[in-house]
């Protein structure tokens, strides 16, 4: 299991899901917390499974997509 893989396909699904742009998740996360220190270079790399973030970067993310910390490290399942 590779949680960084996970985490990254998991922030891309619910954002698509959500129907949001990288910009527009980038703008709801400023909006929380403008020290996140979140750009859409960020967030892309996080989608690409490039960048590890924090526990509070994460915890920040799911607030703006509107779903659990536990969804976004959640491995799907196989079925």
């Amino acid at each position: 299991m590779d949680i960084q893989r996970i985490l990254a396909q998991n922030v891309r699904r619910h954002r698509l899901a959500a129907d949001l742009s990288q910009w527009q998740l980038v703008e709801r996360l400023e909006a929380l917390d403008a020290d996140l220190g979140v750009d859409q270079a960020y967030l892309s790399h996080l989608e690409n499974g490039r960048k590890n973030p924090t526990l509070i970067t994460v915890a920040c993310i799911a607030k703006a997509l509107g779903v659990t910390v536990a969804q976004l490290v959640q491995e799907p399942d196989a079925g």
